[in-house]
């Protein structure tokens, strides 16, 4: 599992280009009404999707999953129903995938809310807030209570800061003795001595406030499994067994595969010099085969999903050009070494 945490301003309207995926729909399950098939944006806009955001790095998995090779026509988004959310979650979607075993989900996108690092907070006593400064400065008139130093000091010692928090929060009618709760959960009770009226005006030009947090979780494992399952090709070639992995190139563990025709005159010995210099390129993994006839070779390159295969003939050797075969549609064409 694979988790993403990211931290919103939940004052502040977020603002995301949606314009990549305005004409792109994807399936969604929403609460209530069912499936619908409309663009990211448009569930957004219409309030389907609850939270730009989430819809944004909804878009987001959908390309991060066709690119990896998933079969988008078996891709869909299923909003969590009222009963199944957790309590603190305002929104959230899992990214299901359609595969041998039936929909399987695979991505999870929650809008937490604050609770996550509400809950560091009490756990540990350490302000995990951020700060946001106002347009304006404000006037506030404040009208409440705070703590008697001399007084709550002696009577609570450690927890006098904790008191002083607790205090100050408290509305102005409040009567004093009362017990109230400390941010750790004690509770205590606070005389009228330990508390004095706090009445003044006073300019903010800010807060402090607890961010929110946008979870996509990421199955790996899953993703891999599906990539796989979608993949896999074993429909034959002119009547015979014939299987072929339709990796997507970005996840292929072999990007090309270098042939000589034969290896003699010339061939074998230009053909791995193309070999090295492909496998002394950045994030290139070339694989050279000789073995067996040139079809053998395509069929092996086929059954791990290699996309391209470089063959050096007769013709390589006269004018220092090679022909490609791209694994899915099985074309070929000539170009010159160089340009490799």
């Amino acid at each position: 599992m694979a988790e993403l945490e990211y931290f919103i301003n939940p004052h502040e309207e977020p603002s995301h280009d949606f314009s990549p995926w305005d004409e792109n729909e994807v399936t969604l399950l929403a609460e209530s009404k069912g499936e619908l098939k409309m663009s990211i944006p448009q569930a957004i806009e219409k309030g389907v999707i609850r939270h730009a955001t989430v819809g944004y790095f909804m878009a987001q998995t959908f390309d991060f999953l066709s690119k990896v090779g998933i079969d988008t026509q078996r891709i869909r988004f299923r909003q969590h129903e009222a009963d199944e959310m957790a309590h603190y979650a305002s929104d959230c979607w899992d990214a299901e995938i359609h595969g041998s075993y039936g929909w399987i989900e695979c991505v999870g996108i929650a809008h937490r809310g604050c609770y996550d690092l509400e809950s560091h907070e009490k756990a540990t006593g350490k302000s995990l807030r951020a700060r946001r400064e106002f347009d304006q400065p404000q006037i506030l008139e404040i009208d409440g209570w705070t703590t008697e130093g001399a007084k709550a000091g002696p009577a609570f010692r450690a927890l006098a800061g904790a008191v002083k928090e607790a205090v100050e929060g408290l509305p102005a009618n409040s009567t004093f003795p009362l017990a109230v709760t400390l941010s750790n959960g004690e509770k205590v009770t606070v005389e009228q001595e330990h508390v004095k009226r706090d009445q003044r005006t006073e300019t903010v030009t800010g807060e402090w406030y607890i961010p929110h947090v946008v979870e996509p979780a990421f199955g790996i494992d899953r993703i891999i499994w599906h990539i796989l399952d979608h993949a896999y090709d074993e429909s034959g070639k002119d009547g015979e067994a014939y299987t072929t992995m339709h990796l997507s190139e970005h996840v292929a563990p072999v990007d090309y595969c270098i042939f000589p025709l034969f290896e003699k005159d010339g061939m074998g010995e230009l053909a791995q010099r193309i070999h090295a210099t492909m496998c002394s390129k950045p994030n290139v993994v070339s694989m050279y085969d000789a073995s067996g006839s040139i079809g053998r070779r395509y069929a092996r390159a086929d059954e791990i999903g290699v996309p391209n295969c470089i063959t050096v003939d007769h013709q390589s050797l006269e004018d220092n050009t090679v022909t490609i075969r791209d694994r899915d549609s099985g074309e070929q064409h000539r170009v010159a070494i160089d340009s490799l």
